[in-house]
């Protein structure tokens, strides 16, 4: 199956739902619940992404979503993802190496 989303209406709305890896209680912390939600303001402002409602669990997270603009929703989406989980990484590194962890 592909992990791509496929978007056939390129005006509509969709239900965007991504989860941790093993559902790790990730966003319990503000820090990385910030991180999600820095990434999906920048998407708002330089890539046409419209949020029309979305929630944060401590686990996952749900979107609904359009675009304006000329790129795609998929492509807005999949840069996102790829943005956020790098940051999400990026930090958790950090904080093992602080306490010793890694």
């Amino acid at each position: 199956m592909s992990r791509a989303y496929k978007m056939r209406n390129p005006d509509g709305y969709y239900f965007i739902s991504f989860a941790t890896v093993s559902w790790i209680d990730l966003f319990t912390r503000v820090i990385y619940k910030d991180i999600v939600l820095d990434s999906i303001r920048y998407c708002q402002k330089e890539k046409g992404l419209v949020l029309h409602a979305w929630c944060i669990m401590t686990n996952h997270v749900h979107l609904i979503v359009s675009r304006k603009g000329e790129a795609a929703l998929s492509d807005i989406i999949r840069d996102l993802k790829k943005y956020t989980s790098k940051s999400l990484i990026k930090h958790c590194k950090t904080i093992f190496k602080k306490v010793g962890r890694i």
